[in-house]
């Protein structure tokens, strides 16, 4: 059993005893603690929630729910939505904040609570070590009897959402519908099933067919949209002859694309394809994470633009965009951040937006992706246990490299000319995720087995 408590939300494996895992006494201890934190900054008793597919989400959310009502809150409950659509919900609603009930790309047993504030976006760092300290101190009010708090199904906001989305200055429905897209799509099992085809239609395209369309919950392979979980989409685009296929994960923030032939377009260029769109029309700066592609920043400067990078976790990459006035921005995992819209990684506009851009390039999606630099990313990790000191390891890493330029900034990123490797704890996983890229696959590969190396030689030496 696993809680993990960070800037990503409260997130763990349901079932268990209290406070090793989340059970329905933490969901509603941390939710009390968010919910009187809410209540003190004066932004009015609205709260937004939703959540994505999981078996457990309707347990979660009656627990989530009537803890808010408890506290005096008018709680407005979208049923089965996406991360994006909540975060669009909580400013078109005028709410004080909103709760996110989903494990992002977790398996099936995992669950959590991402926290919103009234703009929509994560809670600050500051804030969630608050909810974290009011939690554990229990330091809570209830409302009393006859001032107890409402809920209210509201399933409208999708098509708010998908609404939004087609009065983007840069999406064109009619680009897309002309060219008549043969699309099949890998919803995973959750709230994508829905939210996708219908955007897909409200953009013109007919041909659209669903892989593991069922809201279940019980995911047909692991939920996180990379290529090795991604085998029967892209053998159905092949298959089928279709034009691309679309995978997202179960809350829909990330997203992924695979080519007519079967062969992935990649995660990292998902972003690089985004922007380079956003970025023919709308000069600009672009913000990505550590770990993300380099190829960001060489469409970027194609453009005349500036590229930043920032800590890994939304919150982080939203806080450097806002500081450089960034036009675009996101992380390489898949996630768009498009500040036309809303400040927060959406699936569903990056769909529009990348579409569009393929439709107006007049190229099929394997011939766009190869109008990019070529980058190569190996993505590894290695587990932990208690006893590790993390920052004493990344200290003797340090030691080792010294010569090179590096960036503590999140972690440890070294870099080798235009080649890097990055080193992070997991913001979700008691690990150290290891991402190094060249343009050589080998020589990527070859850079994360000698840090791997060199941590497993450090860790003997205790």
């Amino acid at each position: 059993m696993a809680l993990i408590k960070s800037i990503s939300g409260i997130r763990g494996t349901i079932g268990g005893q209290p406070g090793q895992g989340l059970t329905p006494i933490d969901v509603v201890k941390f939710t009390a603690a968010y919910g009187a934190l809410i209540l003190e900054q004066e932004k009015g008793k609205k709260i937004v929630i939703g959540r994505d597919g999981r078996i457990s989400g309707a347990m979660v959310r009656s627990l989530v729910t009537a803890t808010l009502q408890g506290l005096g809150f008018e709680v407005i409950d979208l049923g089965l939505s996406t991360t994006p659509t909540v975060e669009m919900a909580v400013t078109m609603a005028g709410a004080a904040g909103g709760i996110i009930l989903t494990a992002s790309h977790n398996p099936k047993e995992w669950n959590a609570l991402k926290l919103l504030n009234y703009e929509g976006e994560f809670i600050s760092a500051e804030l969630g070590a608050m909810v974290l300290e009011r939690a554990e101190q229990e330091a809570i009010r209830f409302a009393e009897i006859n001032k107890l708090g409402t809920i209210t199904e509201d399933g409208s906001f999708m098509q708010k959402h998908i609404d939004a989305i087609l009065a983007h200055p840069l999406v064109d429905a009619e680009a897309i519908r002309a060219k008549n897209y043969k699309i099949i799509v890998d919803a995973v099992n959750s709230t994508g099933a829905t939210y996708v085809p219908a955007l897909l239609a409200a953009l013109g395209v007919e041909q659209v067919s669903v892989l593991n369309a069922e809201v279940s919950g019980n995911f047909a392979h692991n939920p996180e949209p990379l290529p090795e979980n991604l085998r029967e989409l892209c053998n159905e685009v092949s298959r089928k002859n279709a034009d691309l296929g679309i995978a997202v994960d179960p809350d829909v923030d990330r997203l992924c694309f695979v080519c007519e032939d079967g062969t992935p377009f990649g995660e990292e260029y998902t972003l690089v394809a985004v922007a380079d769109y956003i970025l023919t029309h709308n000069k600009g700066n672009t913000v990505s994470n550590l770990s993300s592609t380099r190829a960001l920043r060489d469409v970027t400067e194609k453009h005349g633009g500036q590229y930043f990078g920032s800590a890994v976790g939304e919150v982080n990459v939203v806080k450097k965009m806002k500081e450089v006035n960034a036009v675009i921005g996101g992380e390489g995992n898949g996630g768009i951040i498009d500040p036309q819209l809303h400040y927060g990684r959406d699936a569903l506009v990056g769909i529009a937006l990348f579409l569009t851009h393929l439709a107006k390039s007049g190229k099929g999606i394997g011939a766009l992706r190869r109008t990019y630099p070529d980058y190569f990313i190996s993505k590894n990790k290695i587990e932990l246990d208690e006893t590790i000191d993390v920052k004493g390891l990344f200290e003797k890493i340090k030691g080792r490299y010294s010569k090179q330029p590096i960036n503590t900034e999140d972690g440890l990123k070294i870099e080798f000319d235009t080649d890097w490797v990055h080193l992070r704890t997991s913001n979700t996983e008691p690990i150290i995720r290891i991402y190094s890229e060249s343009n050589t696959e080998t020589t990527a590969s070859n850079i994360a087995k000698r840090i791997m190396t060199d941590i497993r030689e450090i860790m003997q030496e205790r």
